[in-house]
Protein backbone atom coordinates (compact mmCIF):
# COMPACT_ATOMS: atom_id res chain seq x y z
CA UNK A 1 0.00 0.00 0.00
CA UNK A 2 1.11 3.55 -0.71
CA UNK A 3 -0.29 6.88 0.42
CA UNK A 4 -1.77 7.27 -3.07
CA UNK A 5 -4.13 4.30 -2.84
CA UNK A 6 -5.31 4.23 0.77
CA UNK A 7 -8.32 5.94 2.33
CA UNK A 8 -9.55 7.25 -1.02
CA UNK A 9 -12.17 9.91 -0.33
CA UNK A 10 -15.44 10.22 -2.18
CA UNK A 11 -19.04 11.44 -1.96
CA UNK A 12 -22.23 9.41 -2.09
CA UNK A 13 -23.93 11.12 -5.03
CA UNK A 14 -26.08 14.20 -4.66
CA UNK A 15 -25.15 17.77 -3.76
CA UNK A 16 -27.32 20.77 -3.00
CA UNK A 17 -28.64 22.55 -6.06
CA UNK A 18 -27.51 26.17 -6.44
CA UNK A 19 -30.29 28.75 -6.01
CA UNK A 20 -30.33 29.63 -9.70
CA UNK A 21 -30.90 25.98 -10.65
CA UNK A 22 -33.60 25.34 -8.05
CA UNK A 23 -35.46 28.44 -9.24
CA UNK A 24 -35.15 27.27 -12.84
CA UNK A 25 -36.43 23.79 -11.97
CA UNK A 26 -39.43 25.31 -10.20
CA UNK A 27 -40.06 27.60 -13.17
CA UNK A 28 -39.76 24.66 -15.57
CA UNK A 29 -42.45 22.80 -13.61
CA UNK A 30 -44.74 25.82 -14.14
CA UNK A 31 -43.89 26.02 -17.86
CA UNK A 32 -41.90 29.23 -17.45
CA UNK A 33 -38.45 27.85 -18.33
CA UNK A 34 -37.84 25.62 -21.34
CA UNK A 35 -36.07 22.25 -21.35
CA UNK A 36 -33.03 23.56 -23.24
CA UNK A 37 -32.45 26.45 -20.84
CA UNK A 38 -32.89 24.14 -17.85
CA UNK A 39 -30.44 21.62 -19.27
CA UNK A 40 -27.84 24.35 -19.81
CA UNK A 41 -28.17 25.39 -16.17
CA UNK A 42 -27.94 21.77 -15.00
CA UNK A 43 -24.70 21.42 -16.98
CA UNK A 44 -23.39 24.66 -15.47
CA UNK A 45 -24.14 23.42 -11.94
CA UNK A 46 -22.57 20.02 -12.71
CA UNK A 47 -19.37 21.73 -13.85
CA UNK A 48 -19.35 23.84 -10.68
CA UNK A 49 -19.63 20.76 -8.50
CA UNK A 50 -16.88 18.90 -10.33
CA UNK A 51 -14.62 21.93 -9.82
CA UNK A 52 -15.62 22.20 -6.14
CA UNK A 53 -14.81 18.53 -5.50
CA UNK A 54 -11.43 18.89 -7.17
CA UNK A 55 -10.64 21.98 -5.12
CA UNK A 56 -11.62 20.23 -1.91
CA UNK A 57 -9.44 17.26 -2.86
CA UNK A 58 -11.84 14.32 -3.14
CA UNK A 59 -10.32 11.32 -4.93
CA UNK A 60 -13.40 9.76 -6.55
CA UNK A 61 -15.98 12.27 -7.74
CA UNK A 62 -19.72 12.30 -8.42
CA UNK A 63 -21.71 14.40 -10.88
CA UNK A 64 -23.85 15.83 -8.06
CA UNK A 65 -27.18 14.80 -9.65
CA UNK A 66 -28.09 18.32 -10.74
CA UNK A 67 -30.48 16.84 -13.32
CA UNK A 68 -32.39 14.70 -10.80
CA UNK A 69 -35.09 15.25 -8.23
CA UNK A 70 -36.20 12.12 -6.39
CA UNK A 71 -33.87 9.13 -6.86
CA UNK A 72 -36.69 6.77 -7.87
CA UNK A 73 -39.06 9.13 -9.69
CA UNK A 74 -36.20 10.33 -11.93
CA UNK A 75 -35.73 6.85 -13.39
CA UNK A 76 -39.43 6.01 -13.36
CA UNK A 77 -40.11 9.04 -15.57
CA UNK A 78 -37.68 7.67 -18.18
CA UNK A 79 -38.84 4.04 -18.20
CA UNK A 80 -41.77 2.62 -20.14
CA UNK A 81 -44.23 0.83 -17.86
CA UNK A 82 -44.34 3.50 -15.16
CA UNK A 83 -47.05 6.07 -14.50
CA UNK A 84 -47.21 8.88 -11.96
CA UNK A 85 -48.87 8.25 -8.62
CA UNK A 86 -50.05 10.55 -5.88
CA UNK A 87 -47.91 12.65 -3.58
CA UNK A 88 -46.27 10.92 -0.62
CA UNK A 89 -43.86 12.26 1.97
CA UNK A 90 -40.29 11.01 1.67
CA UNK A 91 -38.76 12.77 4.69
CA UNK A 92 -39.10 16.08 6.51
CA UNK A 93 -41.32 18.34 4.46
CA UNK A 94 -40.25 16.82 1.15
CA UNK A 95 -42.84 15.11 -1.03
CA UNK A 96 -42.69 13.25 -4.33
CA UNK A 97 -45.12 11.53 -6.68
CA UNK A 98 -44.74 7.85 -5.82
CA UNK A 99 -44.44 6.06 -9.17
CA UNK A 100 -46.72 3.23 -10.23
CA UNK A 101 -45.50 0.18 -12.13
CA UNK A 102 -48.52 -0.04 -14.40
CA UNK A 103 -47.17 -2.02 -17.36
CA UNK A 104 -44.25 -4.08 -18.62
CA UNK A 105 -40.99 -2.30 -17.86
CA UNK A 106 -38.65 -1.27 -20.67
CA UNK A 107 -35.80 1.20 -21.03
CA UNK A 108 -36.31 3.16 -24.27
CA UNK A 109 -32.85 4.76 -24.17
CA UNK A 110 -29.90 5.42 -21.81
CA UNK A 111 -30.84 7.60 -18.86
CA UNK A 112 -27.61 8.75 -17.20
CA UNK A 113 -24.81 7.95 -19.65
CA UNK A 114 -24.70 11.40 -21.24
CA UNK A 115 -24.48 13.02 -17.82
CA UNK A 116 -21.69 10.67 -16.77
CA UNK A 117 -19.77 11.39 -19.96
CA UNK A 118 -20.16 15.14 -19.51
CA UNK A 119 -19.02 15.06 -15.87
CA UNK A 120 -16.09 12.77 -16.67
CA UNK A 121 -14.99 15.07 -19.50
CA UNK A 122 -14.44 17.84 -16.94
CA UNK A 123 -11.88 16.01 -14.78
CA UNK A 124 -9.01 13.56 -14.86
CA UNK A 125 -10.25 12.00 -11.63
CA UNK A 126 -12.73 9.12 -11.84
CA UNK A 127 -16.42 10.00 -11.70
CA UNK A 128 -18.86 7.38 -10.47
CA UNK A 129 -21.80 6.24 -12.53
CA UNK A 130 -24.81 6.34 -10.20
CA UNK A 131 -28.05 4.39 -10.40
CA UNK A 132 -30.94 3.52 -8.11
CA UNK A 133 -31.03 -0.20 -7.49
CA UNK A 134 -33.86 -2.50 -8.55
CA UNK A 135 -35.03 -3.34 -5.05
CA UNK A 136 -35.34 0.30 -4.00
CA UNK A 137 -37.09 1.08 -7.29
CA UNK A 138 -39.59 -1.62 -6.38
CA UNK A 139 -40.04 -0.75 -2.72
CA UNK A 140 -40.57 2.94 -3.39
CA UNK A 141 -43.11 2.30 -6.15
CA UNK A 142 -46.59 0.81 -6.31
CA UNK A 143 -46.63 -2.48 -8.22
CA UNK A 144 -49.79 -2.97 -10.26
CA UNK A 145 -48.36 -4.87 -13.24
CA UNK A 146 -46.41 -7.88 -11.97
CA UNK A 147 -47.82 -10.90 -10.15
CA UNK A 148 -45.23 -10.80 -7.36
CA UNK A 149 -42.75 -8.35 -5.91
CA UNK A 150 -39.94 -10.67 -7.00
CA UNK A 151 -41.18 -10.57 -10.60
CA UNK A 152 -41.21 -6.77 -10.51
CA UNK A 153 -37.75 -6.63 -8.90
CA UNK A 154 -36.24 -8.86 -11.57
CA UNK A 155 -37.86 -6.84 -14.35
CA UNK A 156 -36.40 -3.69 -12.82
CA UNK A 157 -33.03 -5.42 -12.52
CA UNK A 158 -33.04 -6.00 -16.26
CA UNK A 159 -33.49 -2.31 -17.13
CA UNK A 160 -30.97 -1.22 -14.49
CA UNK A 161 -28.54 -3.80 -15.92
CA UNK A 162 -28.87 -2.26 -19.37
CA UNK A 163 -28.04 1.18 -17.96
CA UNK A 164 -25.12 -0.13 -15.89
CA UNK A 165 -23.62 -1.92 -18.87
CA UNK A 166 -23.89 1.26 -20.96
CA UNK A 167 -22.06 3.19 -18.22
CA UNK A 168 -19.43 0.45 -18.17
CA UNK A 169 -18.93 0.75 -21.93
CA UNK A 170 -18.75 4.55 -21.58
CA UNK A 171 -15.71 4.16 -19.34
CA UNK A 172 -17.08 4.37 -15.80
CA UNK A 173 -14.51 2.85 -13.44
CA UNK A 174 -16.96 2.91 -10.54
CA UNK A 175 -20.68 2.17 -10.77
CA UNK A 176 -22.81 2.76 -7.69
CA UNK A 177 -26.19 1.06 -7.47
CA UNK A 178 -27.98 2.58 -4.47
CA UNK A 179 -30.20 0.36 -2.31
CA UNK A 180 -31.33 2.48 0.66
CA UNK A 181 -34.56 0.45 0.93
CA UNK A 182 -32.81 -2.90 1.22
CA UNK A 183 -33.45 -3.22 4.97
CA UNK A 184 -37.11 -2.12 4.76
CA UNK A 185 -38.29 -5.75 4.49
CA UNK A 186 -35.51 -8.04 5.74
CA UNK A 187 -37.51 -11.07 4.64
CA UNK A 188 -36.98 -9.94 1.02
CA UNK A 189 -33.20 -9.64 1.22
CA UNK A 190 -32.75 -12.66 -1.06
CA UNK A 191 -34.87 -10.93 -3.72
CA UNK A 192 -32.63 -7.86 -3.53
CA UNK A 193 -29.52 -10.04 -3.79
CA UNK A 194 -30.90 -11.92 -6.80
CA UNK A 195 -31.86 -8.67 -8.53
CA UNK A 196 -28.45 -7.09 -7.92
CA UNK A 197 -26.80 -10.19 -9.40
CA UNK A 198 -28.58 -9.47 -12.67
CA UNK A 199 -27.37 -5.86 -12.63
CA UNK A 200 -23.70 -6.53 -11.92
CA UNK A 201 -23.11 -9.86 -13.66
CA UNK A 202 -21.22 -8.48 -16.69
CA UNK A 203 -19.65 -5.30 -15.33
CA UNK A 204 -15.91 -4.61 -15.46
CA UNK A 205 -16.21 -1.49 -13.28
CA UNK A 206 -15.88 -1.63 -9.51
CA UNK A 207 -19.41 -1.95 -8.14
CA UNK A 208 -20.76 -0.19 -5.06
CA UNK A 209 -24.07 -0.21 -3.24
CA UNK A 210 -25.03 2.61 -0.90
CA UNK A 211 -27.17 1.63 2.11
CA UNK A 212 -28.35 4.16 4.66
CA UNK A 213 -30.74 4.98 7.51
CA UNK A 214 -32.49 1.84 8.62
CA UNK A 215 -32.04 -1.31 10.65
CA UNK A 216 -28.75 -2.53 9.23
CA UNK A 217 -28.57 -5.20 11.94
CA UNK A 218 -31.66 -6.85 10.45
CA UNK A 219 -29.81 -7.65 7.20
CA UNK A 220 -26.30 -8.30 8.52
CA UNK A 221 -24.39 -10.51 7.75
CA UNK A 222 -26.74 -11.58 4.93
CA UNK A 223 -26.04 -8.33 3.09
CA UNK A 224 -22.46 -9.54 2.52
CA UNK A 225 -23.91 -11.79 -0.20
CA UNK A 226 -24.97 -8.74 -2.21
CA UNK A 227 -22.95 -9.13 -5.43
CA UNK A 228 -21.04 -5.83 -5.35
CA UNK A 229 -17.41 -5.07 -4.54
CA UNK A 230 -18.08 -2.36 -1.99
CA UNK A 231 -20.79 -1.53 0.54
CA UNK A 232 -21.23 2.19 1.17
CA UNK A 233 -22.56 2.67 4.70
CA UNK A 234 -23.87 5.61 6.72
CA UNK A 235 -22.06 5.36 10.05
CA UNK A 236 -21.62 8.79 11.63
CA UNK A 237 -25.37 9.31 12.12
CA UNK A 238 -25.51 6.00 14.01
CA UNK A 239 -22.41 6.78 16.08
CA UNK A 240 -20.70 3.81 14.35
CA UNK A 241 -22.68 1.24 16.32
CA UNK A 242 -23.25 -0.98 13.26
CA UNK A 243 -19.51 -1.68 13.27
CA UNK A 244 -20.05 -3.76 16.41
CA UNK A 245 -21.86 -6.34 14.27
CA UNK A 246 -18.55 -7.04 12.55
CA UNK A 247 -16.98 -8.27 15.78
CA UNK A 248 -19.18 -11.35 15.45
CA UNK A 249 -19.35 -11.70 11.65
CA UNK A 250 -16.31 -10.27 9.86
CA UNK A 251 -16.89 -7.74 7.08
CA UNK A 252 -15.73 -9.20 3.76
CA UNK A 253 -16.05 -6.36 1.23
CA UNK A 254 -14.57 -2.95 0.67
CA UNK A 255 -16.27 -0.38 2.90
CA UNK A 256 -17.12 3.22 2.09
CA UNK A 257 -17.64 4.67 5.56
CA UNK A 258 -19.71 7.74 6.41
CA UNK A 259 -17.72 9.92 8.81
CA UNK A 260 -19.78 13.15 8.74
CA UNK A 261 -23.53 13.35 9.33
CA UNK A 262 -25.42 14.93 6.43
CA UNK A 263 -28.62 15.35 8.46
CA UNK A 264 -27.28 18.12 10.67
CA UNK A 265 -26.05 21.64 9.98
CA UNK A 266 -23.41 21.15 12.65
CA UNK A 267 -19.93 20.57 11.30
CA UNK A 268 -17.86 17.80 12.82
CA UNK A 269 -14.27 18.53 13.75
CA UNK A 270 -11.48 16.96 11.72
CA UNK A 271 -10.49 15.00 14.83
CA UNK A 272 -14.02 13.57 15.19
CA UNK A 273 -14.08 12.51 11.54
CA UNK A 274 -10.57 11.04 11.77
CA UNK A 275 -11.68 8.96 14.75
CA UNK A 276 -14.46 7.55 12.55
CA UNK A 277 -11.84 6.40 10.05
CA UNK A 278 -9.81 4.80 12.84
CA UNK A 279 -12.92 2.90 13.94
CA UNK A 280 -13.38 1.58 10.40
CA UNK A 281 -9.74 0.46 10.25
CA UNK A 282 -10.50 -2.07 12.99
CA UNK A 283 -12.46 -4.02 10.38
CA UNK A 284 -11.15 -3.07 6.93
CA UNK A 285 -7.61 -2.38 5.70
CA UNK A 286 -6.75 1.15 4.61
CA UNK A 287 -6.75 0.25 0.91
CA UNK A 288 -10.32 -1.08 1.31
CA UNK A 289 -11.76 1.79 3.37
CA UNK A 290 -13.14 4.89 1.63
CA UNK A 291 -14.21 7.83 3.85
CA UNK A 292 -17.10 10.03 2.76
CA UNK A 293 -20.18 11.89 4.06
CA UNK A 294 -22.90 9.56 5.36
CA UNK A 295 -25.25 10.08 2.44
CA UNK A 296 -26.06 12.44 -0.41
CA UNK A 297 -25.75 16.12 0.48
CA UNK A 298 -28.72 17.46 -1.47
CA UNK A 299 -30.44 18.63 1.73
CA UNK A 300 -27.46 20.81 2.70
CA UNK A 301 -26.67 24.30 1.38
CA UNK A 302 -23.79 24.48 -1.07
CA UNK A 303 -21.31 25.96 1.43
CA UNK A 304 -22.18 23.32 4.03
CA UNK A 305 -21.78 20.52 1.51
CA UNK A 306 -18.31 21.77 0.63
CA UNK A 307 -17.37 22.17 4.30
CA UNK A 308 -18.41 18.60 5.14
CA UNK A 309 -16.44 17.21 2.19
CA UNK A 310 -13.41 19.24 3.23
CA UNK A 311 -13.59 17.69 6.72
CA UNK A 312 -13.61 14.22 5.13
CA UNK A 313 -10.51 15.05 3.07
CA UNK A 314 -8.62 16.57 6.00
CA UNK A 315 -9.51 13.63 8.28
CA UNK A 316 -8.21 11.17 5.69
CA UNK A 317 -4.95 13.13 5.44
CA UNK A 318 -4.53 12.97 9.21
CA UNK A 319 -5.01 9.20 9.33
CA UNK A 320 -2.86 8.59 6.23
CA UNK A 321 -0.02 10.43 7.95
CA UNK A 322 -0.49 8.26 11.04
CA UNK A 323 -0.37 5.10 8.93
CA UNK A 324 2.74 6.30 7.09
CA UNK A 325 4.49 6.99 10.39
CA UNK A 326 3.67 3.52 11.69
CA UNK A 327 5.04 2.01 8.47
CA UNK A 328 8.46 3.60 8.95
CA UNK A 329 10.83 1.14 10.71
CA UNK A 330 12.00 2.32 14.12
Amino acid sequence: MTADNVLLTTAVGSFGKPDYLQKARNANARGKVGATELRDLERKATAEWIKAQEEVGLDILVDGEMYRGDMVAFFADLLDGYSEGGLVRSYGNRYYHKPVISGLLKRPKPMTVEWFQYAQSLTEKPVKGMLTGPYTMLDWSYNEAYATRRDAALALAEVVRQEAEDLDRAGARYIQIDEPAIHARPEELEIAIEAMGIVTQNLKAKTISHICYGDFAAIYPGILKLPVDQLDLAMANYEYRWLDLMDRDPFTKEMAIGIVDVHTHELESVDEAAEGIRKGLRYVSADRLLPHPDCGLKTRPVDESIAKCRIVVEAARVVRAELAQKAVPA
